[in-house]
């Protein structure tokens, strides 16, 4: 009997910074795919983006709706932003807030309905993405909100 791999939801933080270079080194690696299944909670348009900044060539997501479709042995992306978003790297810039905060949501929701195994968090700018969706002092204190400890 095989046992299925985990599926691993990871947030993109926040689009201009450097969480998609950690993403995209992290998951060119194939070795990470004998252990996990990743979902990555974003925009393939950010990422192909940034695919293209740091000049990798032999890398790219399986563009899936939900985790029940990720295919167990590629690097899957869940589109969760408009795609006229707009990457200003290194910029501090509401928008790059808001898209961390829809990424980081949807991909809790997942979670709360066990859709994904686990959560890992790309940095997110404290300061951008706070809003009256979120006002807390980082994703540990809005994971905590989310699932308060009995």
């Amino acid at each position: 009997m095989t046992q299925e791999k985990i599926r691993i939801g990871i947030t993109q933080g926040d689009i201009n910074g450097i969480s998609y270079e950690v993403i995209i080194k992290a998951l060119n690696d194939s070795r990470i795919l004998d252990i996990c299944t990743p979902v990555v909670y974003g925009s393939p348009k950010v990422a192909a983006y940034h695919r293209k900044a740091l000049n990798i060539d032999n890398f790219s997501f399986n563009n899936i709706k939900s985790p029940e479709e990720a295919n167990p042995k590629r690097a899957n992306i869940i589109n969760c932003l408009d795609d006229s978003v707009r990457v200003e790297l290194g910029k501090s810039t509401k928008t790059a807030g808001e898209a961390s905060y829809l990424a980081l949501e949807a991909a809790v929701n997942d979670l709360e309905h066990h859709k994904i195994d686990a959560l890992v968090t790309g940095p997110i700018n404290k300061h951008n993405i706070q809003s009256d969706r979120f006002n807390f002092a980082g994703h540990t204190e809005y994971l905590e909100s989310r699932f308060p400890s009995d």
